[in-house]
């Protein structure tokens, strides 16, 4: 893993691998809700970094019902950059949904998610994560807080252990500015929930590379956080819940189907015992028999679901298959072009 200073260092240089994405578009995309004191100086740094590296691109923001100046401030900035795009939330509908937004408008090749509390510089980091993901031909390039000072390292640190451990997800700050190709971004499904923090477990499973490199981090000049320690029980369930769906969501027969034959075996054997216990013993146990044939029902019942869920599973196939060939008939009729 190389230094902060010695990335921030190479820019300056970049290696040869970098020459085949010379001409790569950047997409910066950035959920801000009441963020007055600090919006302008991140949408303002990320064009100086496109100049800096000499790329076209484009910076989305999503103003997630703010109650402050951050829509005023971004109506200016809109007059001062063409391509930055606004979409407004009159209410807060969280980052996840933010981000969903932007992801599914923006046009560049690599999507770099930034925050708006000026916690991360865009002039330092996207340079930086765009130089790592180029050089070291990756998919994802996740930054990595050095000497991160606030009062959610050990929730952070419990989540990076949690991703680990589940999702192997190899990184050290997992829920922190990352750049990703586009081929990523298209590869997500609807984020719901609180989602945002998992995009890397996502595209891990999908079978993307990821790697890290050190950034920069500062603590916010301004403002709160919105987050606290009442996201870690959420965040518990929305991990068991999308580890499911990642494992079993194209073949829901063998959780459902797998669950119903262990039951059937555990109530045959039950049966066995009760049949054996009778003929030898000549004594009944009527409340295990009870229990036995409840659970024999409910594991019929368990792989009924599953047959139900591959019908569902099959058709959702066939209408993304068929969404997929309306949009390629669209693309060819109307060539999609970038706007920055």
């Amino acid at each position: 893993m190389q230094s902060l200073q010695q990335t921030q260092a190479s820019l300056a240089n970049p290696a040869t691998p970098a020459q085949s994405d010379a001409k790569a578009s950047i997409s910066v995309v950035v959920p801000a809700r009441n963020e007055e004191a600090t919006i302008a100086a991140v949408v303002e740094r990320s064009y100086q970094a496109f100049a800096q590296l000499g790329r076209g691109g484009e910076v989305l923001v999503v103003n997630d019902g703010s109650t402050d100046h951050t829509a005023v401030i971004l109506a200016d900035l809109q007059t001062r950059y063409s391509s930055l795009r606004v979409f407004t939330h009159r209410r807060s509908r969280g980052m996840t949904a933010g981000l969903q937004r932007m992801f599914t408008a923006s046009q560049g090749d690599i999507v770099i998610l930034i925050p708006a509390d000026m916690e991360s510089d865009p002039l330092l980091d996207v340079p930086t994560l765009v130089h790592t993901l180029e050089v070291n031909d990756l998919d994802i390039a996740a930054g990595w807080r050095q000497a991160r000072r606030d009062n959610k390292v050990l929730a952070s640190k419990v989540y990076n252990v949690v991703m680990d451990r589940i999702a192997g997800v190899h990184v050290h700050d997992g829920n922190w500015i990352k750049a990703m190709r586009r081929e990523v971004v298209a590869s997500f499904p609807p984020l719901r929930s609180d989602w945002h923090r998992f995009l890397l477990m996502i595209a891990v499973h999908n079978g993307f590379r990821v790697g890290e490199v050190p950034t920069f981090y500062q603590p916010r000049p301004a403002g709160s956080s919105k987050f606290g320690w009442e996201r870690i029980p959420k965040s518990l369930l929305d991990v068991l819940v999308l580890k499911f769906l990642l494992t079993f969501s194209e073949a829901p027969m063998r959780f459902f189907g797998g669950l119903g034959l262990v039951g059937l075996v555990t109530s045959a054997v039950v049966f066995l015992y009760l049949i054996f216990l009778y003929l030898v013993a000549q004594t009944q146990q009527r409340p295990i028999f009870i229990a036995a044939g409840v659970l024999a029902i409910v594991s019929v019942l368990l792989i009924l679901v599953g047959f139900l869920a591959e019908l569902i599973v099959t058709q959702g196939a066939r209408i993304t298959g068929l969404e997929q060939q309306i949009n390629e008939l669209g693309a060819r009729k109307s060539p999609e072009t970038n706007d920055f």
